[in-house]
């Protein structure tokens, strides 16, 4: 690797010399080494001015065997080779390439190509995990047709699969056999798949609008076949639900599913063939909580969606990643909503936006949702990428109607079927649909940061009319000192002055004034309804008037946002007094705003148990320029105590009329908001600090039949230093030990806690037969968690950013994506007081020495942030 990885710009794109009418694979799969070949069909790209351009492969980490074309056998001088690529100077404006090389999947720790996971084969190619496998244009715009052909030993390996349709299969001699796929779709090296290994299966058929049947089928590691319904059942609602509400039909024969334990993401959507973590497909009551039958089911959704959001319509480009994230996020997020509870889902989204992607947009990594350049494409799968580029995707819906919306989409799937686009032709598509002009609110692709809307009011009685006033700002980021104005809808209604109608403002300018007529008396602002666009928003409420809108805003988002102001103002104010050594006084308004909820228990239980969260930590950090972390932790703890126990006879009336340990476990909307509310108000009783409450939650961690009510008494008991907290932690590890997810969620209440040593106990666990640093889903269970818990992670001796930063030197060149994400929480030191912030500058600067070992997805992380 280069002493100075090179910036890649959006500004440079060419197209491809060369179109690849077909590609064949052949994989011999061996226990050493795999040997592939491919013969890849070319022709000159016409839309390329390079005529006499050389042929160049990208390729990494593989031994070349031979090249030939034409049926040939070049000469070593025919050709060259360095550690990225395979360049062949004279090649003719049509030929056959045919290269050979060897791998070694069992070795390969990052996780991208070709790899291993426990005894089976699994590929993992976006973004440029392709070139791993074989020499290739590793690029999102060079769409072609593969078939692939695969041998193994038949016992160690019954199944091979690839992307498409199974055209023949049959045994050979020595126990080996041999399967031919062949995938008649379009589509980029990034979604080609390919697993061999022996799994459980599930089966099932799935009838189309148009009547064909598809076969389904979803792959386990063996002694899980069990808990791998629900996902099936998921892919069949999706299935149903993206016919029915957009129309997209499903176009193979055969859609599979595999589930392995070592991944580095969550899910890969190659065609046909989807390679999913585990940890978003297995379930079953003992093991799995709501959350995790949730997430099961929007993630199995994203992956299916992605089949026309994605593949049959790619990206020219990786600047392009929020054309198919952005939308098929935008997507499952819907299905998710139709599923269950729409404004518990507009709230969970709303959350990682807000506690996740807003520090992003602040920080020394911040970029447009499409950026303009990148050192590494892998640092670019971001929640500003996914999150942000949703909600971008949900305001030109909320601007030009659901309905014109699905216009426009059916437009853009129509027109680009097939194709490799770019966001452009999205944004025309919706602006041909609608007859609006989207020139302004293409800015949403090219700026980044989080702008800021500052709203005042004015009311003359004489005249009747009220008026908002909206000055919008966006401050510097990387790169842009100056932003232009966003062109974003402002959804807004007036509480108090009649029916609470929705009105969706259109705010273009740095200052603008709406007038409302015939409005009899002064109302109360309800503003930013449904988080109507990705924004920060001020406006000088009373404590009073947040406590009126807590109870008597109409609109989900709005009545939360003002339970989460009315908080982080008292939190705030605790912290300060924390600071300063002065007396800590009772947040009475949202005491009596708690008390209010509770005595007027509503329809959606779900609901009400996220307007009884207190803000997170790291949303108050946010709300500061220097953050004092542990005066901020004390005084949000302060409040929640004092909510306990002023409040504790109404949470324990409500816990005892929801708690029923011998009600069968399901899954349904009313089951899941009983049992979320049901496990809010136990967590206030144990915080209550008495005694007995702890033997509650203990009674219920013995008692539950289910892994979310188990699991909610541990966490209820996880900040509690006592007997309750290490007998359940003992019991917990003792039943579930063979069970991989559930041993991660062990892993994870512990680094979460803020008992005393919990820096230790992580130091303890990363020794213990549970844990191993090659498996991504325990660096993020045990490492990543700690990383978040702010209370711990940020110790005045530094020991825990020293950690982190061990372990990304440990993984750079190990697994490089894992690396990164861990590094992240580092990245963030700018925002922390003395002597916090020169302890995380340091561990950055002990990793940033190291540059010429590092990887490029540690290298540009590390630079950006000590700029």
């Amino acid at each position: 690797m280069s002493d100075q990885p090179q910036m890649i710009y959006l500004s440079d794109y060419k197209p491809c010399d060369f179109v690849v009418d077909n590609v064949h694979l052949n994989f011999e799969l061996q226990e050493k080494t795999t040997r592939v070949i491919s013969i890849l069909h070319l022709s000159r790209n016409p839309q390329s001015d390079r005529t006499d351009a050389p042929l160049v492969l990208q390729g990494e980490e593989l031994d070349l065997v031979r090249v030939a074309m034409d049926g040939k056998a070049l000469a070593d001088d025919a050709y060259q080779v360095d550690a990225t690529s395979l360049t062949i100077a004279n090649v003719a404006n049509e030929c056959v390439i045919e290269i050979e090389v060897t791998i070694t999947p069992h070795d390969n720790t990052t996780l991208m190509g070709l790899f291993k996971s426990r005894n089976n084969y699994c590929t993992q190619c976006e973004p440029n995990g392709f070139r791993r496998i074989t020499y290739f244009f590793d690029r999102p715009d060079v769409m072609t047709k593969f078939t692939t052909t695969i041998t193994a030993d038949k016992k160690q390996y019954p199944y091979l699969l690839s992307n498409g349709n199974l055209i023949e299969q049959r045994d050979l001699e020595g126990g080996r056999h041999w399967v031919h796929w062949e995938d008649p779709s379009l589509k980029p090296c990034y979604l080609f798949a390919l697993v061999a290994g022996d799994f459980d299966l599930l089966e099932d058929t799935m009838t189309t609008m148009s009547g064909r049947d598809v076969k389904l089928e979803l792959f386990v590691e063996k002694g899980f076949g069990h808990q791998g319904d629900y996902a099936l059942t998921s892919l069949k609602n999706a299935m149903i639900w993206d016919e029915t509400r957009w129309g997209r039909e499903y176009d193979l024969d055969i859609y599979m599913i595999v589930a392995v334990s070592d991944f580095n993401m969550g899910a890969m959507e190659n065609k046909g063939l989807n390679i999913f973590n585990t940890k978003y497909v297995l379930a079953q009551s003992e093991t799995a909580t709501d959350m995790d039958y949730k997430l099961i089911e929007t993630v199995i959704g994203h992956e299916y969606f992605h089949n026309w959001s994605g593949n049959r319509v790619t990206c020219r480009d990786w600047f392009q990643i929020t054309l198919k994230e952005g939308l098929t996020v935008f997507r499952d997020q819907e299905f998710t909503a139709d599923m269950t509870s729409r404004a518990v889902s507009r709230l969970d989204v709303v959350s990682v936006v807000r506690n996740a992607q807003f520090v992003e947009d602040s920080g020394p990594l911040a970029h447009a949702i499409r950026p303009d350049a990148y050192i590494e494409i892998n640092n670019f799968y971001t929640t500003t990428v996914y999150r942000k580029g949703s909600e971008v995707i949900r305001m030109v819906q909320t601007l030009i109607t659901p309905e014109v919306f699905r216009k426009g989409l059916d437009l853009y799937f129509h027109r680009y079927d097939g194709q490799a686009v770019t966001t452009e032709e999205f944004i025309t598509s919706m602006e041909e649909a609608s007859g609006q002009d989207l020139t302004q609110f293409r800015r949403w692709y090219e700026q980044s940061g989080t702008p800021l809307l500052t709203v005042t009011s004015d009311y003359d009685a004489d005249k009747k009319l009220f008026s908002l006033t909206v000055k919008q700002s966006c401050p510097a980021t990387p790169g842009q000192d100056a932003k232009k104005p966003f062109y974003l809808p402002f959804s807004v209604a007036l509480v108090g002055a009649g029916k609470q109608e929705t009105r969706v403002l259109v705010v273009s300018q740095e200052e603008q004034t709406f007038t409302f007529d015939a409005v009899e008396k002064e109302p109360l602002p309800s503003l930013l309804r449904d988080f109507s666009a990705p924004v920060k928003m001020r406006y000088d409420y009373s404590d009073e008037a947040l406590a009126l809108l807590v109870e008597h805003d109409e609109n989900p988002f709005a009545r939360w946002n003002a339970a989460q102001e009315l908080a982080t103002r008292y939190i705030l104010a605790l912290s300060d007094d924390i600071a300063n050594g002065n007396a800590l006084k009772k947040p009475i308004l949202l005491i009596d705003a708690f008390s209010m909820l509770l005595d007027n228990e509503m329809d959606d239980l779900d609901y009400l148990s996220r307007l009884l969260q207190l803000p997170s930590e790291n949303y108050l950090h946010q709300q500061r320029d220097s953050v004092d972390v542990h005066a901020i932790s004390k005084a949000r703890n302060y409040c929640y105590k004092t909510l306990a126990t002023e409040l504790h006879d109404q949470w324990q009336a409500c816990y005892e009329k929801y708690n029923d340990p011998d009600v069968a476990y399901q899954y349904d909307v009313t089951a899941v908001a009983q049992r979320s509310f049901k496990n809010t108000c136990l967590s206030y009783l144990v915080t209550s600090g008495i005694e007995v409450e702890r033997q509650r939650a203990f009674d219920q961690f013995k008692k539950a039949n289910n892994m979310t009510d188990r699991l909610a008494a541990l966490a209820a008991l996880n900040h509690v230093d006592c007997t309750e907290r290490t007998d359940a932690l003992t019991r917990f590890y003792e039943q579930w030990s063979d069970d991989p997810l559930v041993v991660n969620k062990w892993l994870t209440i512990q680094a979460a806690s803020t008992v005393p040593n919990t820096f230790e106990r992580v130091l303890e666990l990363m020794q213990h037969e549970a844990f191993d640093l090659k498996n991504p889903n325990n660096v993020y269970a045990l490492l990543s968690t700690f990383g978040a818990n702010a209370t711990e992670f940020h110790a005045e001796n530094g020991e825990g950013y020293r950690l982190i930063a061990d372990q990304v030197l440990y993984l750079n060149k190990r697994n490089p994506q894992v690396a990164a994400r861990l590094l992240q929480p580092l990245t963030q030191w700018r925002r922390y007081g003395v002597p916090y912030r020169d302890l995380m500058r340091e561990q950055l600067e002990r990793i940033a020495v190291q540059r010429s070992a590092l990887s490029t997805d540690i290298y540009e992380i590390v630079t950006k942030s000590l700029v």
